[in-house]
């Protein structure tokens, strides 16, 4: 699949993180105990996948602040709900070895932070991208009672 990684939201940086994070925990729950692959292994996979997808829509609705804001904050919510699975699989001794949940733990722990931290970007810089305005916008009409 042809992608252009140096434009959209392919350059953003907590897309790149979270897109990364899914693949992983996407893997990683292939290889959890068959009780757990359609249980604790759907959800996670779901919220992970989750984060980067309402990234990309709010991109793409970016013209709209509030949009824009209502999808980052539905992310930033995916990737806690996403580290609340891994603390379940964990917690209910679903795998053995937890060395990589813990690093997916602290990853999207990262990811939560990062995506906070772009919303209160957003929150106070916001400005429609210039190839979004609307025309009366970049060309505003005369008042023709103008002297």
């Amino acid at each position: 699949m042809e992608q252009k990684e140096n434009s959209g939201y392919y350059k953003l940086d907590i897309y790149k993180f979270a897109h990364e994070l899914a693949i992983k925990v996407h893997a990683f729950t292939m290889n959890l105990p068959k009780y757990e692959l359609f249980e604790e292994g759907s959800q996670v996979r779901r919220s992970s996948k989750s984060v980067s997808s309402n990234i990309v829509e709010g991109y793409a609705l970016r013209k709209y602040k509030n949009e824009y804001l209502h999808y980052l904050y539905r992310a930033h919510a995916s990737a806690e709900e996403t580290i609340e699975h891994i603390r379940l699989i964990v917690e209910t001794q679903s795998i053995k070895d937890t060395r990589f949940c813990e690093e997916l733990l602290n990853n999207y722990r990262q990811l939560s932070s990062k995506i906070f931290n772009f919303i209160r970007s957003v929150e106070s810089q916001h400005g429609t991208p210039f190839f979004l305005k609307e025309d009366s916008e970049i060309y505003p009409s005369k008042d023709i009672h103008e002297t």
